[in-house]
């Protein structure tokens, strides 16, 4: 099991460290593995949808994967402070008619003193694309 980094957040080489472990982990598309990352109560907007709970996340990241098929996501640090990461990222998928999509979006994200994140803000906007113009793989 990977270390849990809890904050407060002094060491931005440290920081990256959790935003890939993040990244590794939505990039399994495994819900229940995904959900382990959140504490029990977590909050979560994402897009228009509000949620909290881990069995509230594991059924949205279900139906999320389901419609998202073949789901490749790439986060980026953006900034952080204490128990806070802002971090910007894309994801590419495609649904079941082929039709593809490049994803953009800002997450914020707090964490409980455990290094779980207890609360998750996603605001994310889908630009269709060619599948030739994947930039990830």
């Amino acid at each position: 099991m990977p270390e849990i980094i809890c904050p407060p957040f002094t060491d931005q080489a440290v920081v990256v460290k959790k935003v890939q472990a993040a990244e590794d982990l939505w990039n399994t598309r495994n819900p229940e593995k995904v959900a382990q990352g959140y504490t029990e109560d977590s909050w979560w907007r994402n897009r228009a949808e509000f949620m909290t709970g881990r069995a509230a996340i594991i059924e949205f990241l279900t139906r999320k994967w389901n419609k998202e098929l073949d789901y490749k996501l790439k986060k980026e640090l953006w900034c952080f402070h204490e128990n806070r990461i802002a971090v910007k990222f894309f994801y590419e998928w495609h649904d079941d008619s082929g039709n593809w999509f490049r994803s953009h979006g800002n997450e914020l994200w707090q964490f409980a003193p455990s290094g779980l994140m207890e609360r998750r803000e996603a605001s994310i906007n889908d630009v269709p694309i060619l599948e030739g113009d994947r930039k990830l793989r």
